[in-house]
This record gives structure tokens, C-alpha cells and sequence, in this order.
């Protein structure tokens, strides 16, 4: 399966156009992760494990949307767009949405 955030691949028309494909995953942050990522943020630095738990919702995201695209007989999905998105009580969710358009080579 090729992915591609570009609305072509050069060199390889789309045959058909089969539609959007999405894949979205919604996941929380642990208290003591914003806890710590809080000191981090005090004394500067990066906070490597929102960094993982956004890493890790961006690939099930990209991989939902990729099955999605599988089952409709795409070989490919063009034009991706990832979107993240801060979501529940007190912004306490991350949700990532990745979408595109299957296409058949």
C-alpha cells in the first residue's frame, strides 16, 4: 500500500477513485505522564513520553485508515491529512485523524 500526503504519484495515474478513507484513535494521558511532562516543561527540554503516546495514536490512525483502504481494493491513498485534536474534560484525551483518498493503480 503506498501512502502519500501529495493528490498524485508521478509516474502512476489513478485507474479509480474509491472514495475517503479515514482511521481515528482517541487516547488518554496518563496523570503521572502529566505530572512529570509538567517539571519537564518547568526546566525545559522535550517531554518524551507525550512524544511516544502521540507517535503511537498517529500510527493507529494511519494504520485504521490503511485497513480501511484495503478492504475496498485500494493500492493506494493520496492526499493524506493527519489532524490531532485535544478532546474530554479538561483536554484530557489526544484524538488523531488520519484521512485520504483510496485510489486503485
Amino acid at each position: 500500500m503506498i501512502l502519500s500526503t501529495t493528490p498524485s504519484l508521478e509516474g502512476k495515474p489513478a485507474k479509480e477513485y474509491l472514495g475517503i478513507v479515514t482511521g481515528e484513535t482517541i487516547i488518554g494521558a496518563n496523570m503521572f505522564k502529566d505530572f512529570f511532562a509538567g517539571i519537564r516543561d518547568i526546566v525545559g527540554g522535550r517531554s518524551g513520553s507525550y512524544e511516544r503516546v502521540l507517535r503511537e495514536a498517529k500510527d493507529i490512525a494511519i494504520k485504521e485508515m490503511t485497513e480501511e483502504a484495503k478492504k475496498i481494493g485500494a493500492s493506494a491513498v493520496v492526499g493524506i491529512d493527519l489532524d490531532y485534536e485535544t478532546v474530554g474534560a479538561k483536554g484530557g484525551m489526544l484524538m488523531v485523524t488520519a484521512s485520504g483518498t483510496a485510489i486503485k493503480l
